[in-house]
């Protein structure tokens, strides 16, 4: 936790939610809205007050004046990172909090918590874990875009505070020949098990007796391990997973040398990957759904659907404006109570700098259905 940051915010007025209500992203709009609703009753105070941002930063920008100028003391949203970009000078110009909804944790600043579950909330928990097992020899596969880069960030910064040595991360360019050349790299095989490979094959190639001898007696020596034993896996789509499955035995990474490790978004793809017997036991850090489960319940019984997984941060944010609106105001020193706010996703603290702790659970890949390897915790008091 830091300190000396400035005490930021209004202490009272309506609550205004961005949401782009037109345009391309209208349906995870109207889930941010009908979720934001649930916890803002009618007739209640204070309101809510919802303005369509068109999913632009223009249109965020616009919104968010408009709510200022109507008297609104606390943001909720907008969505998209570039939005939240524009709006949060507007915000800061007016001494107003933002609670948005992006993951791209790079935007917290005192005064703005990115409400989305970020990378680097993932990287902390899923790689506490692994350190406990003692999985500290860390390599990281990752996805050469901006997700890719912002794991990068979040495991250098992980490894550094754990005071392991810094991970080797090669990152791959989608396909089955980018993800097959990133495997051979960080597999270091060519140093490991060609060599070997090379004098088997001489061996035999050599037609005696003695050389298909000792042929089979290399053939029983086992490949040395790799330079790492934890792996954490980037891919969030099945057909990449799919393909790493097939290499990385074949490159001579597997479990239990290696500790595979991913992101959060491995909670939709698990059943998919249980069917891939190297991936069994492979951890990730997520929300434990049994936290949501009475919320998930309400909005079913409202809206007649189950929520997507926005809607839970959309409900958290419009949860903690109400506490915070009967606690003394919208202001970071009520916003960061060290005890924190018990959430849909599990506990959240927000901080004085803008960053956002949370309890996730991590869980292991399963047949069946994934296991909690680590449940979430009660409270986030200890950093």
């Amino acid at each position: 936790m830091m300190g000396n940051e400035p005490v930021t915010g209004h202490v009272s007025g309506n609550v205004l939610l961005l949401a782009p209500l037109s345009g391309n992203l209208a349906p995870v709009g109207q889930v941010l809205v009908n979720a934001a609703k649930l916890a803002f009753p009618p007739g209640g105070s204070p309101k809510l007050d919802i303005r369509d941002t068109d999913g632009t930063p223009q249109g965020a920008a616009a919104a968010a004046k408009a709510g200022l100028a109507a008297g609104d003391g606390l943001i909720l949203g907008p969505l998209t990172a570039a939005e939240t970009q524009a709006v949060a000078p507007i915000a800061k110009a007016d001494g107003v909090n933002m609670l948005p909804f992006t993951n791209d944790g790079s935007l917290a600043a005192p005064g703005i918590w990115p409400m989305g579950i970020t990378p680097s909330q993932q990287v902390h928990r899923v790689l506490k874990v692994a350190a406990a097992d003692g999985r500290t020899q860390l390599a990281a596969l990752l996805p050469d875009n901006d997700f890719g880069h912002h794991l990068a960030d979040a495991i250098n910064a992980e490894t550094a505070k754990l005071g392991e040595p810094a991970a080797k991360i090669v990152y791959y360019e989608q396909g089955f020949t980018g993800v097959n050349r990133a495997v051979e790299q960080i597999s270091d095989f060519a140093n490991r098990g060609q060599a070997l490979e090379s004098q088997i094959k001489y061996e035999r190639g050599l037609g005696t007796a003695a050389g298909r001898a000792k042929a089979h007696e290399l053939e029983a020596k086992p490949v040395p391990p790799p330079s790492f034993n934890a792996l954490f896996i980037g891919a969030t789509d099945s057909d990449t997973l799919a393909e790493l499955a097939n290499f990385l035995p074949y490159y001579d990474v597997y479990p239990p040398q290696v500790q595979f490790l991913g992101p959060a978004l491995w909670a939709n793809l698990a059943p998919a990957m249980a069917h891939q017997n190297v991936l069994l036991g492979a951890l990730y850090a997520a929300p434990d759904p049994a936290a949501s489960a009475a919320f998930d319940a309400k909005y079913q019984a409202t809206y007649g659907a189950p929520p997507p997984s926005i809607a839970d941060i959309a409900f958290d944010a419009a949860a903690i404006a109400r506490l915070a609106a009967r606690a003394g105001g919208y202001t970071s020193t009520v916003l960061t109570a060290p005890a924190g706010f018990t959430g849909t996703d599990g506990v959240l603290v927000l901080e004085p700098d803008g960053t956002v702790r949370r309890g996730l659970a991590v869980f292991a890949v399963a047949p069946g259905a994934p296991r909690i390897a680590s449940s979430a915790p009660a409270t986030l008091n200890q950093p």
